[in-house]
């Protein structure tokens, strides 16, 4: 029970990876707010954690796209858990799927306000309650769009990119104050997200990559359990003082951080980082 007495704001957790992180965050000893954008997925998730861990689940509806849905999701963690120590921004969403240039431009600056500006209006909003806890904890889900291209994919791959730049830059500006920051990748899931690719085709996409979607799709993807854990060990005691960094939940040896914690965080390893010539052999910037 590491996270015994600790209250945590999970957004967009009404299903898949948001779901499994407010579980396992209550099997740990949290007290969580669940949120999300649809009122019956958020009863039925509500319902369902309850059953588990009953009285220790909070629910409240709230698109993080709105800043005012935001702003009474800071007072409604305030006033149900009495104040928040952990906030995991999960809710996001793909976004327009296409070339840039003849994709609905609505729904691609709505992809935007969601991922990247929503995300960070949260932690703007919930700042002033993470000050107050003990040791406050951020937590960003990333995605493969924040390390490489995803053609067609260009409002999810740029918002997620921004978002770990923003988890770097916010663990800059927090460091003398007691609060963590990190973003989570939390591998290839087979969620709703996939389900909305798979259904767009492979004559958006192309056919070799439609066919390694089709590929994860069968072979399970990578369990949600698995960033649900490092959502959890991050949220702890465990992982004081990491933080400004994107963690593959997957690939990444997250469960061995103390072990190297020192030169962990007196590295740039696990950031995003510009790759110069000399880094691949080649001796283009020499006189």
């Amino acid at each position: 029970m590491k996270l015994q007495g600790k209250r945590a704001v999970v957004t967009g957790s009404s299903q898949g990876l948001g779901l499994a992180i407010a579980r396992q965050l209550l099997a740990d000893g949290a007290s969580v707010l669940i949120c999300a954008r649809s009122a019956a997925d958020l009863s039925a998730a509500h319902a369902d954690l309850n059953a588990a861990y009953p009285g220790r689940v909070f629910a409240a509806p709230c698109d993080i796209a709105q800043e005012a849905a935001v702003e009474a999701l800071a007072a409604s963690a305030s006033s149900l858990l009495g104040g928040v120590d952990i906030l995991v921004c999960n809710a996001g969403v793909y976004g327009p799927k296409g070339a840039i240039d003849s994709l609905d431009w609505g729904a691609w600056v709505y992809a935007l306000q969601v991922n990247l500006i929503g995300t960070v209006y949260c932690c703007r909003v919930f700042l002033p309650l993470l000050r107050q806890a003990k040791r406050g904890k951020v937590l960003i889900i990333s995605g493969g769009g924040a390390t490489k291209p995803l053609p067609f994919l260009s409002a999810y791959a740029a918002s997620k990119a921004g978002v770990v730049r923003f988890a770097e830059t916010l663990a800059e500006e927090l460091k003398t104050e007691g609060i963590d920051v990190n973003a989570i990748a939390p591998g290839a899931l087979n969620t709703r997200l996939l389900d909305e690719v798979l259904a767009a085709g492979p004559q958006i996409f192309g056919d070799a990559f439609y066919q390694g979607l089709i590929k994860q799709r069968d072979n399970g993807g990578t369990p949600l359990s698995v960033g649900a854990e490092l959502c959890s060990y991050l949220a702890s005691a465990e992982s004081d003082g990491v933080t400004g960094k994107l963690i593959s939940a997957q690939w990444d040896p997250w469960r061995r951080i103390a072990d190297f914690q020192n030169e962990l965080m007196a590295s740039d390893i696990w950031t995003l980082r510009r790759i110069i010539p000399a880094e691949r052999g080649q001796d283009w910037d020499q006189s």
